[in-house]
């Protein structure tokens, strides 16, 4: 053995490990040591056990194991777990698990799909060197989706085939709520072992992700809630300073109107500046209301309770155009925290919206339903024209409105307050199906 060994740590490490066994203060030990070769450096694991006749020690059993390939897994979850902390927009995360992935388990690509709060869809948010030319993200995920589920389902790692390659898929999972899968196409795995090894990578990496993901989510909130505080103070200063002059002009037109009540030009003139000044008004107590919002008073609630309040209140609404509410509740009660008024605000304006929006004699779709993790998500539809791809995302900007005479603010507080209420509203337009906006709330016990 020591003509074996070349270095002098080395001999250390072995005269140290037969003095311990000698002693009998431990029944092996083990450690690990470089190897260097011309083409690569491999890692081994060397163990000395004793060998005893009676009581005594008699001799020594070394042995050498090969243990790169899980050196080199264990090394990457290292690496993986260090680049994903610091991670905090979704891109970055992505960035760093394709990287770390490549790294860890030969493959040829990956996919990540996270599912929606009904677990019933996919939707393909990374996908990197996996579907052949031919097949794109939608037919990728309609064969993929059953092995998602099954992952999902068993919390555990499963194996497939596609052509001569091998999948590998492991759930993503966090306590917060990120439900998905990574699907890894890895190269041609001949031992048990190495498989075991790299389904367990891809695991533990499975796991960082999805913390990453949310840690992600969280950051885009807290950015989001920043910026619309910060335009909320801007808009209050604004309005304080435009209330007084309004005041001032609407009260010089209404004299001005007494006085010369006998001139038509002058009456329509001041119709017109008076009207004005209302439409100005309203929007100075919209910005004020966005500014300064009051405190949301949150207590358990059903979220359905305030839409039957507010589909009682624009009953009239709903009759003057002659639309059609076509409803769907919930299969059991949904109980979460909410301020009634400030939700009733928020399904008002969706309401409001909705019918301007929709052909007069068409029908409007609201589909509530509890979420995967026992929320509430409702969807209101119109079948009115698609909005464009190049406004959609600007929708809930402050003072962005396509609507003739709007105002920008009633989206934008609508975002606020859903914020305010741990939830979230989305959006999506797509011709021939209308536009639906989606509200959610977490359950009670969530918030």
């Amino acid at each position: 053995i020591f003509d074996s060994v070349v270095d002098d740590v080395s001999k250390q490490q072995v005269d140290r490990a037969m003095a311990l066994l000698l002693d009998g203060v431990v029944p092996a030990v083990r450690w690990e040591f470089p190897c260097n070769s011309p083409d690569e450096e491999r890692v081994f694991l060397m163990q000395v056990t004793p060998l005893r006749e009676g009581g005594a020690v008699s001799g020594f059993v070394f042995a050498t194991v090969d243990i790169t390939p899980s050196h080199r897994s264990r090394e990457a979850l290292i690496n993986t777990g260090i680049a994903l902390a610091e991670a905090i927009s979704l891109d970055r995360v992505y960035e760093e698990v394709a990287h770390q992935l490549r790294r860890a388990v030969p493959s040829t690509g990956f996919v990540i799909a996270l599912a929606d709060d009904e677990s019933t869809e996919f939707r393909i948010t990374h996908q990197q060197g996996y579907a052949e030319p031919t097949e794109g993200s939608a037919s990728l995920a309609r064969r993929l989706t059953r092995t998602w589920l099954e992952a999902l389902a068993t919390g555990q790692v499963v194996r497939g085939h596609t052509g001569p390659g091998l999948e590998i898929t492991a759930p993503l999972i966090s306590a917060e709520g990120v439900l998905g899968a990574i699907t890894l196409c890895a190269q041609p795995i001949e031992s048990e072992q190495l498989l075991e090894e790299a389904e367990r990578v891809l695991s533990v990496i499975a796991a960082q992700t999805a913390v990453a993901i949310e840690r992600a989510w969280l950051v885009r909130r807290v950015e989001q809630k920043r910026r619309l505080e910060a335009i909320g103070e801007v808009a209050a200063g604004v309005a304080h300073e435009l209330r007084n002059p309004l005041f001032g002009i609407s009260s010089a037109a209404q004299l001005l109107r007494f006085r010369a009540k006998e001139d038509p030009v002058v009456e329509r003139n001041v119709g017109r500046i008076l009207k004005e000044v209302a439409r100005l008004n309203g929007m100075v107590t919209s910005l004020l209301d966005f500014g300064r919002p009051h405190s949301a008073h949150m207590e358990p609630g059903d979220p359905e309770a305030v839409w039957d309040d507010i589909l009682e209140g624009e009953r009239a609404r709903l009759d003057g155009k002659r639309l059609v509410l076509r409803r769907t509740r919930p299969s059991a009660p949904v109980r979460c925290l909410i301020d009634v008024g400030q939700m009733g605000q928020v399904l008002r304006n969706l309401l409001v919206n909705a019918c301007d929006a929709a052909p007069e004699g068409s029908e409007l779709l609201l589909h509530s339903q509890l979420s995967a993790v026992g929320g509430w998500r409702s969807r209101l539809t119109n079948g009115g024209p698609a909005i464009s791809p190049d406004i959609l995302p600007h929708v809930f900007e402050f003072f962005y409105s396509t609507k003739a005479g709007g105002t920008g603010i009633g989206l934008a507080l609508c975002q606020r307050i859903m914020d305010e209420h741990s939830g979230s509203i989305t959006i999506e337009s797509i011709p021939e199906h209308g536009t639906t906006l989606t509200l959610t709330l977490p359950p009670t016990s969530a918030t």
